[in-house]
């Protein structure tokens, strides 16, 4: 599964030196996409379901890579410079920066296959209660990339899904990531559309019901207003835990994490 409270906090680096999927730790193309607002006459929202389905090729989502591991998911959040990645924070602190990349559209067996490439991580912006305290409600993290080869940003390559910042906590919402291996060997993306509330275990976070989100799918973007992978509508969160596969949690963007967001805006 993904990060299992204190416990997988402790082990997160661990597992990102030594396997190839996990979301506790560890397991450059398409045309820029346009932001889109709420009944914009787009496809109808997909049903919800009790279990995960493949996802096919959504190219702004992709896993972080570590020297010849990845893990965790992550996806690219539009911002001015077309430059900011968002995930949990837990998936992306205590890392060397020197080899930490973001690899978005990822799939295939093995080491995997990277059609839009792999882009540098050049600085990772989180709040002040995860530093200090690890608090859940403040497990996400947004990630700051170099452009490419060719200058170009990697918004402007992959797309990316528009940051809410004043979302309510019911919500429909599409959330899509990478689990591990042992349970996804060729690495391809997952995808579960469900309503979503306010767990009655911490009134601080989202919760999800839907199977088949396993280890590797830490970071995955909870998306509202989702039409497919070229109208992905707006990031509500991203995943940050669960105690099975079947439960996820997410801490829901607020003003809090704007300004963590801002900061990656200027890194």
């Amino acid at each position: 599964m993904r990060r299992l409270g204190a416990v997988c906090r402790a082990v997160a680096l661990i597992m990102v030196v030594t396997s190839g999927g996990a979301g506790c730790g560890w397991s450059t193309a398409s045309s820029p996409q346009a932001e889109e607002t709420p009944g914009d006459g787009g496809a109808p929202p997909p049903g919800t379901r009790s279990s995960a389905v493949p996802a096919g090729k959504v190219a702004s989502v992709g896993v972080l890579v570590n020297g010849g591991d990845h893990s965790c998911t992550a996806s690219v959040v539009n911002s001015p410079r077309g430059n900011v990645v968002a995930t949990a924070a837990h998936c992306a602190t205590g890392l060397p920066l020197d080899s930490l990349e973001f690899a978005p559209g990822f799939s295939g067996a093995g080491k995997g296959t990277f059609p839009y490439g792999k882009w540098k991580v050049r600085a990772v912006q989180v709040d002040e209660r995860w530093t200090t305290d690890h608090e859940d409600a403040a497990d996400y993290a947004f990630l700051t990339v170099e452009p490419d080869a060719r200058g170009r940003s990697v918004q402007s390559v992959v797309g990316s899904s528009a940051p809410e910042w004043s979302a309510g906590p019911d919500q429909r919402v599409t959330v899509v990531g990478y689990p591990d291996e042992d349970h996804n060997p060729g690495n391809r993306p997952v995808m579960c559309t469900a309503d979503v509330h306010r767990d009655p275990d911490e009134a601080a976070m989202l919760r999800m019901e839907c199977a088949g989100f396993w280890v590797g799918t830490s970071g995955s973007p909870w998306l509202v207003d989702y039409r497919g992978p070229d109208r992905l509508g707006r990031i509500v969160g991203v995943l940050s835990g669960g105690d099975t596969d079947v439960e996820s949690t997410a801490a829901l963007f607020d003003a809090k994490a704007r300004s963590v967001y801002e900061r990656a805006t200027r890194a």
